[in-house]
């Protein structure tokens, strides 16, 4: 049985979601291996093996860490290659999807981004052209390498032991061209990253700027905040917040849009949320036939209530 690589998403070695994600899915189509870059592994090791990695990778090099992007694609490259790997999953963020198209360049293989499902033979399903279409996809040349959106799997556990192999790699001068200098993390919210959380809830135009009572539903729910294009534009909330094409792309198991009118340019972004809910107090606006469930009123009155019985249940 082949092994299908998973590069860990991590920040010091706290795995993130969505590498679970991917080591669930990779079960289907063979033997997890997961790739670990950069410092931290200790940390990750049990995690790994909680979620059935069978073996890692490890590599640990100072370039990882000090350089754009490159040293990634070419440690992974270099591993799928010796490997023999029967393909490679990476978690669908901007970093991701460039190691992947680098990635791919390199293997001389072909590249899937954006993949909401994988089968067992390593075909994808993906919204498209706005998620106007669905389509399926299968990487016809080379070792398959391929995107994942968040939440497209639920992690499911398969404890085991995995087998450790440090790889030392050999970077190219291309590799050391573009260095990180500094590093400014964003002010902690206490919320979850917006791209990995499986509740979202978004504002748009019709919080006429007042986002308190989005981030309080947020709040009681454990979900993350998003925006509409319309209330970015209008400085109502930060870019690094907008749901959409020219946004982020999230695929939560509850998306709840808050007098957001519904373009096609936001549900581009959102549409493959496994629930959607709608609160808009115009009952011709589009988003309304994409819902699940929808409440036709004004968020300033409907979201209030709704925080505080959430509040009264949780006691």
């Amino acid at each position: 049985m082949a092994e299908i690589l998973v590069l860990v998403d991590h920040v010091d070695g706290a795995v993130r979601k969505t590498t679970l994600e991917l080591l669930t899915l990779a079960r289907r189509a063979g033997e997890p291996a997961a790739v670990f870059l950069g410092s931290g592994f200790d940390a990750a090791r049990d995690t790994l093996g909680e979620y059935g990695a069978a073996k890692v990778y490890v590599v640990e090099a100072p370039e990882l860490e000090q350089y754009l992007v490159v040293p990634k694609a070419e440690a992974l490259a270099q591993i799928a290659q010796s490997s023999g790997a029967g393909g490679v999953l990476l978690t669908s963020s901007p970093e991701g999807k460039e190691i992947a198209a680098r990635l791919a360049v390199k293997l001389g293989s072909g590249v899937i981004t954006d993949a909401v499902d994988v089968t067992a033979d390593l075909t994808t399903t993906q919204s498209v052209f706005a998620g106007g279409y669905t389509v399926t996809a299968q990487v016809t040349k080379g070792t398959p390498v391929i995107t994942v959106k968040p939440n497209a799997a639920t992690p499911e556990a398969a404890p085991a032991t995995p087998a450790e192999e440090k790889v030392a790699v050999a970077f190219s001068d291309a590799a050391t061209k573009a260095r990180i200098v500094e590093r400014k993390p964003r002010a902690a919210t206490g919320r979850p990253e917006l791209t990995e959380a499986s509740i979202v809830v978004s504002g748009g135009r019709g919080t006429g700027g007042d986002f308190a009572p989005v981030e309080a539903l947020a709040d009681a729910l454990g979900a993350a905040v998003g925006a509409s294009r319309a209330a970015v534009d209008s400085g109502w909330y930060p870019h690094a917040y907008q749901v959409g094409q020219t946004g982020k792309t999230v695929s939560p198991q509850l998306y709840l849009a808050c007098g957001i009118s519904g373009a096609i340019q936001h549900r581009a972004g959102m549409q493959t949320s496994k629930t959607i809910v709608v609160v808009n107090k115009d009952p011709e606006a589009p988003i309304f036939a994409m819902a699940d469930f929808g409440v036709v009123g004004d968020l300033h009155a409907v979201l209030p209530q709704a925080t505080a019985e959430i509040q009264k249940r949780k006691g």
